[in-house]
């Protein structure tokens, strides 16, 4: 299978997509996930619910949410010019699709550790900070990695918000599933089709198996202590 440079872009351009919008994310999503698992505080099933609210809503009615944020007369209108219609704004309504499995993700890994050994670590004198870095965190790593892995997975199949949040504009705003969709308006097109297709199956179970072995890992870690 080889791909003509128009679609080797197309590539390129989902990976980059995918990668911002889990490197920008990671951290948002790591923060909510501890607040879930480990804090109390009044309000924690609106944030739950608030956060799980992309899986279950219509894609397109994220991605005119994000529109009316982002249009020059919104709040975040300050940004418009550099998010509307470019491949930011592609990657900032993959990062909202990919949030809540992100989330429930490092959320679980998170409440996979023990909190005993948190508390031995108290205990012997450690800070809550230290305890958070030398215990939780390294102990929460594999499944924070296989959050971000399935994160990714999503973020590069993202179709519905995209498409309404930035359109689908050549070389700035096409990704791979709005690629596949733009070529399937075309007649004559379906051998372009099928190579995206077979691409985005390719990354996609890379990722899911990344993902899931990453997972193991971060079970058998909980399991041996």
């Amino acid at each position: 299978m080889i791909l003509s440079a128009q679609e080797w872009g197309i590539v390129l351009l989902s990976l980059k997509v995918g990668v911002v919008a889990m490197l920008g994310l990671l951290p948002i999503a790591f923060g909510l996930a501890w607040l879930l698992a480990r804090a109390r505080f009044p309000g924690k099933i609106l944030l739950d619910a608030l956060v799980h609210l992309p899986l279950v809503l219509p894609p397109v009615v994220t991605g005119w949410w994000l529109l009316l944020l982002f249009a020059p007369a919104g709040p975040f209108g300050f940004l418009s010019e550099h998010v509307l219609f470019r491949w930011t704004g592609a990657a900032i309504a993959a990062a909202v699709m990919a949030l809540p499995l992100m989330v429930r993700a490092i959320r679980l890994s998170i409440e996979a550790v023990d909190r005993r050994l948190e508390d031995a670590a108290r205990t012997l004198g450690a800070g809550r900070w230290r305890v958070f870095r030398t215990v939780t965190l390294p102990l929460s790593v594999p499944g924070v990695l296989a959050g971000t892995v399935l994160g990714f997975a999503r973020a590069l199949g993202e179709f519905g918000a995209t498409i309404t949040f930035v359109s689908n504009v050549p070389g700035e705003t096409e990704t791979l599933p709005l690629a596949i969709y733009a070529a399937l308006q075309v007649p004559g097109q379906d051998a372009a089709v099928w190579r995206l297709a077979a691409v985005s199956v390719a990354i996609s179970l890379v990722a899911l198996i990344a993902s899931e072995l990453l997972a193991r890992r971060a079970g058998r870690g909980a399991h041996a202590l």
